[in-house]
């Protein structure tokens, strides 16, 4: 898999280029569940189990079965080739944990923005928080079993996106799907760096 536009730095001594990239969302999402579809490595969770002190905190509404929850980050690792390394970086989801968001984002060339349709409205923090900043960032609707079916334009539309975020459709569970969504992601940074620079 290759990405235009990506080159190793001139004088890095042959090492490659190191590339964050955040998946963030609401809780529930399936921002774990990305981050270990593609990583070629385990993946590194912070994963707790939800206990009846989150009763009250945490809404549950819509994902009820959820048995553990994200308190820190997620944290893989794509190499795309000898000159590229993406390094994954899943946000918690809960507003109780988006304290770490400004550390995490710190040096992120972009962040996918994965959307739950069960419950759009807990993507837009996310949503806000990339914009507010200037990052680039492209919405990855997560098309879970038995939810409702919006196609990308009526999800543009409920969010309220630029017309230039892209808005792909996937399956986190899927290797080839997340993988899809990085590389439009990729493409959408490098087509926004290049228009910035002209």
């Amino acid at each position: 898999m290759a990405f235009a536009g990506f080159e190793r730095h001139p004088g890095s001594g042959g090492l490659p280029t190191a590339v964050k990239i955040l998946i963030a969302g609401g809780f529930g999402a399936g921002k774990t569940t990305m981050v270990g579809s593609v990583s070629e490595i385990s993946p590194l969770r912070t994963e707790e189990v939800i206990t009846r002190t989150s009763e009250g905190v945490d809404d549950l509404s819509g994902v009820e079965g959820k048995t553990t929850t994200t308190v820190a980050m997620d944290f893989g690792r794509i190499t795309i080739s000898r000159d590229l390394v993406l390094y994954l970086f899943g946000t918690p989801g809960q507003d109780r944990f988006w304290f770490m968001w400004d550390e995490l984002a710190l040096g992120a060339l972009g962040a996918i923005v994965l959307a739950d349709t069960r419950r759009l409205e807990d993507c837009f923090p996310a949503v806000d928080y990339f914009e507010h900043r200037g990052t680039s960032f492209v919405v990855a609707v997560n098309r879970f079993h038995g939810t409702c079916d919006y196609d990308a334009d009526e999800v543009r539309h409920a969010l309220d996106l630029d017309p230039r975020v892209p808005v792909v459709m996937c399956d986190a569970r899927s290797r080839d799907s997340s993988k899809l969504a990085l590389i439009t992601l990729l493409e959408h940074t490098m087509a926004n760096r290049m228009s910035a620079s002209r």
